[in-house]
């Protein structure tokens, strides 16, 4: 494919993607993890697709590489990049990890585990730019943004109706077993966390997945995975959560975890982060997951996920909320390509 013909989304390596719906220029920004096939730029980092239309998408270019922050903690992930207007700058969550630095055990069952995990440094770091084409620069090269004896990911933003920004993050289930969303309070201006993180709900509590275990399994091969937050506030004042699963999550032997990949949500009962959370099945399943909500300039309300898990490629959704309930209407694979 030449440089100057447009791609389309079966053609574009697109793993936890994330839109935002610049009004200003009416272009769609597209972000993911960098992947030098396509943006010919080798690194760790994050690049952008952009489009008019949803359907024609530019070829990518990378708006942030770790290589190129100065005394950076991490040298791998890239993961699940997500760019946050606010203040008049924009704010790019990613997470990053180093498995040459590891973390204490914490104390037997601080978080309720039936037996103790080895883990390293993972969890999202912020950076900052003046443009959605970055680049960005890391706030704190020293740490991740979450506290830093966590093992976390997927860092999204939330702000709460008094203003008070937060980072929600999924806590791994490599060191809880069963994996939980959690947030925390941020500075204003993004740069440090404030106070404690807030425990918000764990992944086995969509009775769901539970049910999906085979009988007889002991807890410690049936890890819980909590992947892809996003916060989004319905019409009605109804605070949901998009967040991704697997339906059956036996793990084996060599710590890889078994059965589909699948996006779900749940509705705070109070309209407020703290909860409590209700759960709801999942909106589709089919190896699909890590989605974002995000509305078209024709005010369409849209969700795109990936799919399938490995060798990903974004799929679009037209939705629609019901007050607490979030519905998908139609798959839109005039724009997907069907796959």
């Amino acid at each position: 494919m030449a440089d100057t013909e447009p791609m389309r989304l079966p053609d574009m390596p697109l793993h936890d993607p994330f839109v935002v719906a610049d009004e200003e220029t009416r272009t769609y920004y597209l972000y993911t993890s960098n992947d030098p096939s396509v943006s010919g730029v080798d690194g760790i980092g994050t690049m952008v697709y952009r489009s008019q239309d949803l359907r024609d998408w530019t070829r990518p270019v990378v708006v942030f590489l770790a290589a190129e922050q100065q005394g950076i903690w991490a040298t791998d992930g890239g993961w699940a990049p997500e760019v946050h207007e606010w203040g008049g700058r924009y704010y790019l969550f990613t997470t990053l990890h180093n498995e040459d630095r590891p973390l204490p055990l914490p104390p037997p069952d601080q978080w309720g585990t039936p037996f103790q995990v080895p883990s390293y440094m993972r969890g999202t770091i912020t950076a900052v730019s003046s443009s959605l084409l970055g680049p960005f620069t890391v706030v704190d090269p020293a740490r991740p943004t979450p506290p830093a004896n966590l093992m976390t990911l997927d860092g999204t933003l939330y702000v709460d109706p008094s203003g008070q920004p937060w980072m929600v993050y999924a806590h791994e289930w490599l060191q809880t077993i069963d994996g939980t969303m959690e947030a925390i309070r941020l500075a204003p201006d993004l740069s440090r966390t404030i106070g404690d993180p807030v425990f918000l709900f764990k992944a086995s509590d969509a009775s769901w997945i539970t049910e999906e275990i085979p009988a007889g399994r002991p807890h410690q091969l049936a890890p819980y995975v909590t992947d892809g937050p996003q916060l989004h506030r319905t019409p009605d004042g109804s605070l949901l959560m998009l967040w991704s699963t697997y339906e059956k999550n036996v793990a084996g032997k060599d710590g890889t975890i078994s059965g589909g990949y699948v996006q779900t949500y749940a509705a705070s009962k109070s309209g407020g982060i703290e909860g409590p959370w209700r759960q709801h099945r999942p909106l589709v399943r089919e190896d699909s997951g890590h989605g974002m909500l995000f509305h078209t300039f024709e005010g369409r309300l849209m969700m795109i996920l990936h799919r399938p898990f490995e060798n990903a490629r974004g799929k679009l959704y037209e939705m629609e909320f019901a007050g607490q309930e979030l519905r998908v209407l139609r798959r839109r694979a005039d724009l997907d390509g069907g796959g």
